[in-house]
This record gives structure tokens, sequence and C-alpha cells, in this order.
């Protein structure tokens, strides 16, 4: 049997099943792009909450309408599910489960290869297996193609395996799934060749490169990219601020140049999944290569360190409160958010810390914050405002009312330049 025509015949009469495992901030958008354009997409993940929601047709990601949901699901197109054998049924799976850091910072692919066992254990010839979790170039043949190839079959002649980086940003109404361009490399030609199809279905416009490798740099390289100048505007910040000159000023004024600027903000660290992993990914990979990635790590050293800033200036404080959670303003998404390692040190020197987030009224349970001490979620009233000896900006979200904390608040600590000139309750981090 010719299993590429096989496949390809499949995707493009949308009769394929396509599977996704990871129904976070990149998977469940992925499914719903596939569902949408008539495809049945078999969602996977192992939280059986998240599972349950969706079956009934509830969102647990802000800018995803539960209305999406409903109408897939009850169509039958949208399937969600924690059973793992079902991936049998799938003719197309897609990786994106998360790739964090250990604690000394080194590379955990536990996600990606407990993820791929499944797969294993389910595959059979003619299946398109892509990894779409951002990691170090090199991990989809090292890593993946041994652990499919354990069950006899052999990638490019039995089933076919590719790399596709996600490209998601929670919250950008511009950019979606379907409109940001899809890069793709495939483990050979014919791999290449049936992911590039898999994508065309649903995406507006797929970029293919010649191999795997090359679609995991890319991802990392758009990732170090803005990693590092993150790190250098806030170093500009620490600088200007010294000479007394307005950072917030400078960047509206460098901005209006039509050409050889890009702006990037100051802030108290990065966030997200991607910003503060990806860079660590790649150099980890390069030591192996006898490759010293200065560069790369100075930034991570610096945009680790605007945290201590903010602390520093909010420690005068006995009762903080953080304005925020997330990592980036108008999402609810907390993953390595620079809010954590502000409120850590905090608690550590004594302060009673509390927080408010529209988008999150509870404490999720993340990484950076796994059994530690619960915060505790309170409105923004006046009188709340009161009570507390600070307010620490970390989040600027569209939604809060500035004005408001401004006149009720006693100090207001401000990572984020959310208050342009000199107030005298503003102090700048």
């Amino acid at each position: 049997m010719n299993h590429k025509s096989a496949l390809l015949t499949k995707l493009e009469n949308r009769t394929a099943v396509i599977g996704v495992v990871g129904l976070g901030y990149v998977g469940l958008p992925l499914a719903l792009a596939y569902a949408s354009r008539g495809f049945t997409a078999r969602g996977f993940d192992i939280d059986r909450v998240k599972i349950q929601s969706l079956g009934r047709g509830e969102s647990y990601i802000e800018h995803i309408p539960a209305s999406d949901i409903e109408h897939q699901v009850s169509a039958g197109r949208l399937v969600p599910s924690d059973d793992f054998e079902l991936l049998r049924e799938c003719d197309a799976i897609l990786i994106c489960v998360p790739t964090p850091l250990t604690e000394a910072r080194d590379p955990d692919l536990s996600y990606v290869i407990s993820t791929t066992r499944a797969i294993a254990r389910t595959l059979s010839p003619g299946k398109l297996v892509v990894l779409e979790s951002t990691t170090y170039p090199g991990t989809t043949e090292e890593v993946v193609k041994p652990i499919l190839e354990e069950t006899g079959l052999v990638s490019g002649k039995d089933f076919f395996l590719a790399f596709s980086p996600e490209r998601e940003d929670p919250g950008n109404a511009t950019y979606t799934t379907v409109t940001i361009p899809k890069v793709v490399g495939g483990c050979g030609t014919d791999a290449g060749d049936v992911a590039e199809c898999l994508y065309a279905q649903a995406m507006s416009k797929v970029v293919r490169v010649s191999n795997t490798a090359t679609a995991e740099a890319t991802k990392i390289t758009e990732n170090v990219f803005r990693a590092v100048n993150i790190a250098l505007v806030n170093e500009l910040k620490v600088v200007y601020e010294r000479m007394g000159i307005d950072i917030w000023e400078v960047l509206d004024a460098a901005a209006t140049k039509p050409f050889g600027f890009m702006r990037f903000n100051p802030g108290p660290g990065w966030g997200g999944h991607c910003i503060p992993l990806d860079p660590f990914y790649l150099s980890w990979k390069a030591r192996e290569h006898d490759v010293d990635t200065k560069f790369i790590e100075l930034a991570g050293e610096i945009n680790r360190a605007m945290s201590h800033r903010a602390r520093a200036t909010a420690s005068r404080s006995e009762t903080p409160d953080s304005l925020g959670l997330a990592y980036k303003k108008d999402v609810g998404d907390t993953r390595e958010s620079p809010a954590f390692p502000i409120a850590k040190q905090l608690l550590a020197l004594g302060a009673s810390l509390t927080y408010h987030d529209p988008y999150l009224k509870e404490l999720p349970e993340t990484r950076v914050w796994a059994g530690r001490q619960p915060l505790k979620f309170v409105p923004l009233t006046p009188e709340q405002l009161g009570r507390q000896d600070a307010v620490v900006i970390v989040t600027d979200h569209t939604s809060v009312d500035y004005a408001a904390v401004l006149k009720y608040a006693g100090l207001i600590i401000d990572s984020r330049g959310v208050y342009r000139g000199a107030h005298e309750k503003v102090v700048r981090a």
C-alpha cells in the first residue's frame, strides 16, 4: 500500500481523523481549527477536569468562546477524551504538551516522552505524527523518532514524522492559530509533503522548511530574539532611570522611526511558556557542541533580575497587593509569570500579600507555585485599596480602573509604565 497517497487523499477530502494531545493554549485552538473545517478532531488530555468541561461545551481559556466549543462538540467534530487508547483511531497526531525546565534549568522532555510512548502503543502504518511543543533542535529526530521506531515501524516508510512549532499568542485578536503562518519540516521529503498537506487544510499559509531541525531552530530563534531584546530594554530602563530619563518617553519617541527600530517594553521580568524557557533549551543543546551562548545567558540573568527590583521596591510594605498574576495583559495565563518570584520574595520577608487579577479569581497551581502558600484574591474597591500599604502593578490588564487605583492607593509600584509622568504616589520599578 502507498501510505503517502492514502493519507494525502484522506487529508484532502477531510476524512482523516486529527488527534491533538494536550488541550491547553496551543492544543485546544488547534483542535477547534480542524473541527471547524469539517475534520473529526479528537482532543486528548490527562486533565479530566478539562475533558469534562469541554464535554459540557465550556471554555477554560478566556479568548476561546464557549459557543465555539459547544457547537463543535455537539456536532461530533470535537471529541475530547482522556483515553489515550483512542489514539489508534487517529490518522494524524499532533503533540502539544508542555516542555518546561528542570530546577537545574535543563530541558524537561518528560511530557513529550510520555506522550510519544502513548502514541507508540497505538501506532500503525500510514499515520503522521507531528511534534509542536517548543524544544531544542534535534528533539524530533533524536528523542521522538527512536521511541516510535521501537515498535518496529520505520519513519519515512511505515509512518511519517514532522515538526511544526506552535506560534500562539494568547489574546492576540489580529493573529490567531489559523492566520499565523505555519512552519513545518519533515523527517524526509514524504513526511514533509504529508505534514504540509495537513496544515494547508486549516491554516492560511504554510511555510515549508527542509527538515525538522530547521523547523525547531526557527521557533527557538524567534523566542531568543524576543528574550534578548526584552533584556536590552530592561537594562536601558535601569540605565536611564539613573540618568533621570523616562524610558517610556524614550520608547514612544523611538517608535516613531519608520524603519530600523522594533519596540519592546520593559517590565518586571519575562513570562509565558516560551520566552523564559526556550533560550535555555538552545543553551543546553549548544553545550553539547562545545559552544557557549553568553549573549543568551546574559539576557536571562537580566530578565530574571527585574523581579528583584520590583520586590525590593515593594519590600517596604507590610501588606502589599499584587495587581495582576498573569504573565501578560488581558489573558489569564500564569505560565512562568514574574508575579510568582515577586510574591515568593515578599512572602519570605514576612509580607501579608493579596492579589487582584480580573482573569484569575482563584490562584492556579502552577509549576513555579506548586505547594506554596495560597494567595487570597481581593476585589479592587476603594476600601480594599485604602487598606493596602502598596499596590504592585505586575500585569497591566486593560479592564483595571487605574484612575481609581491612583486615587485610593497609598503607594503604587509601577513595573509596567501604566502611569506616565511624575506622580507622588507612584514609584517606578
